[in-house]
């Protein structure tokens, strides 16, 4: 099953491949950064299987480029490092929040408008892939 997160938030499904994984994705949402050609991507992956899913890459139209990154603070200082592949347990979710896993999005084609939807494509080992919509939310968002 292919789930697709709407407009207004739900969930929506549409039919998919009989091999399609059990990864699921929920509050998927896009900091908006104005003037910034950069925004940052959140969302919660549930894997539903009985096997491990893993997250080899990440799309989106709007950018040129999309990866999975995380966020550290050691000593008190921060830093972001790309983390694909990303592996989710059966049964587990992963929260990709701020402070922690996101989804880095740079060289966007346009600047971000409050409200809209951005696409995205969550790309799994084997090549099976995740259809996305990240609603853009103002930059004090959490």
């Amino acid at each position: 099953m292919l789930l697709v997160l709407g407009a207004a938030g739900a969930l929506a499904q549409s039919p998919a491949p009989a091999a399609a994984p059990a990864l699921t994705v929920s509050n998927a949402w896009v900091r908006a950064i104005p003037g910034a050609g950069v925004a940052a991507v959140y969302l919660t992956l549930h894997n539903g299987g009985r096997q491990s899913l893993v997250i080899t890459g990440v799309r989106c139209p709007l950018a040129g480029a999309a990866m999975i990154h995380e966020t550290r603070v050691v000593n008190g200082v921060s830093s972001m490092r790309p983390h694909e592949p990303l592996v989710v347990a059966p049964g587990a979710s992963i929260a990709l929040a701020p402070d922690g896993l996101h989804i880095m999005l740079h060289d966007l084609t346009r600047p971000l408008a409050v409200g809209s939807e951005v696409p995205l494509e969550i790309i799994l080992e084997g090549g099976a892939r995740i259809a996305v919509s990240a609603r853009v939310r103002p930059l004090g968002a959490e």
